[in-house]
């Protein structure tokens, strides 16, 4: 799909999915980010750990769907808490350490403390949309890939307002630039995917949150015509409205076994959405954070093809940040979302800076980390959230992340380079 006659539309930011996967998925970005790693184009080379193909990523509790979180570790949660310091009353964590299959190894630190999720709540839209595919098609993947590449969706006014950039690769001009999502903007529901995720891009994923109603509503007559589309979302009542989105976001959840008490995203991401359709509460723990990732991996979110797509939804083929970032995890393939959201007031002595807010600084990442990419000696889970004032809470996750990468390494005899 051209727009503009020249660009097809992609993403970039923190997340994304296997370069070698465009003719499959229709996804635009990945044709330039892999010309651009083979040194065809001008263009960021990928880590090491970012360059597994398609069929390289895999679920590695599939074989173990009765695999439960084991109780916590009362030595690993003293290091733990131990890695952040005097930032500990202020964060939760939760590790779970698969390294040795046999032998897991499970910690948490203010486990059941809850915050509203951020954008981490986008990988819970991810799974209620692959269970409304499910529903539509229950036996059939391959009607569920051709939905997902070949229905085109335009952004409308419910991408107002955000200023999240996402990669538009140009085929002309063989090259990849970047602006935030416009109104008109056409791509593939596959493109919005992984925008929402890899770009974390509101945009995108209010975008991601209608076309999941529009299924929920029409079932197998999606995709409908816009007449039809205004009919839901201008002339039902908004109480039917705002009912029909709690139905689509949160139901999944609990139907694929999570406590949606602990674990929920009831809104939209732009204040178009929220004012067209009323939501309710969003909530996450870190525990809660870390069963979903469990039963992805288990391949029970929703089924093993979903599962599966989720995980290749969140493989990192961008630049990396936050946690991510941290440069011990350069070699390791990384499956990653974060958030943040941070809030200033005027205060003497202070200058309000990015992720720094003396009023609020969440900061919320989640990470499945396995080292080296492609034979991986270490594997664990990771989920972090934080509302550390003052501080660069990027800083602080990328500190973490190191700090615990090496934890990990020493309890398994790997030698910490220097």
């Amino acid at each position: 799909m051209l727009l503009g006659g020249a660009l097809a539309l992609s993403l970039n930011g923190a997340g994304g999915y296997p370069i070698d996967a465009f003719e499959e998925t229709g996804i635009a970005r990945l044709e330039g980010y892999r010309l651009a790693n083979q040194g065809q184009i001008p263009g960021n080379r990928l880590l090491p750990g970012a360059l597994l193909g398609s069929s390289q990523i895999r679920l590695r509790l599939r074989d173990r769907p009765d695999f439960e979180v084991p109780e916590p570790d009362a030595a690993l949660a003293s290091d733990i808490a131990r890695l952040l310091g005097d930032a500990a009353t202020d964060t939760s964590v939760s590790v779970l350490d698969l390294s040795d299959p046999d032998l897991p190894l499970y910690a948490e630190h203010r486990g059941q403390t809850p915050l509203i999720p951020g954008s981490v709540g986008k990988v819970m839209v991810g799974v209620a949309m692959l269970q409304a595919l499910a529903d539509l098609h229950p036996d059939d993947i391959a009607a569920r890939k051709r939905l997902l590449r070949k229905t085109q969706v335009t952004a409308d006014r419910l991408i107002r307002h955000d200023s999240h950039t996402v990669p538009l690769w140009g085929p002309e001009q063989q090259r990849i630039t970047r602006r935030p999502l416009r109104e008109g903007d056409t791509a593939n529901l596959w493109s919005y995917l992984d925008w929402m995720m890899s770009a974390s891009s509101n945009a995108a994923a209010s975008t991601v949150i209608r076309q999941l109603m529009l299924i929920r509503h029409f079932g197998r007559d999606y995709p409908v015509s816009p007449e039809e589309e205004s009919i839901l979302f201008r002339e039902t009542p908004v109480g039917e409205r705002g009912e029909l989105l709690r139905d689509s976001l949160v139901s999944p959840l609990a139907r694929n076994g999570l406590d949606t008490e602990r674990l929920r995203q009831g809104s939209f991401f732009t204040s178009e959405g929220r004012r067209l359709v009323p939501g309710s509460g969003s909530v996450s723990t870190v525990r809660e954070l870390m069963r979903m990732l469990v039963r992805m991996e288990q391949g029970l979110l929703v089924d093993e093809w979903s599962s599966l797509e989720l995980k290749r939804l969140l493989y990192m083929t961008e630049r990396r940040i936050r946690y991510a970032s941290s440069p011990a995890l350069n070699d390791a393939a990384v499956y990653f979302k974060s958030g943040s959201l941070y809030r200033c007031e005027p205060e003497e002595g202070y200058t309000c800076r990015r992720y720094q807010g003396n009023v609020m600084n969440l900061m919320h990442s989640v990470a499945i980390v396995e080292s080296p990419a492609g034979e991986p000696r270490l594997f664990y889970l990771v989920t972090l959230t934080s509302n550390v004032l003052y501080r660069n809470a990027a800083v602080e996750h990328q500190t973490f992340a190191t700090r615990l990468h090496a934890l990990i390494r020493a309890r398994h005899a790997e030698p910490v380079a220097p």
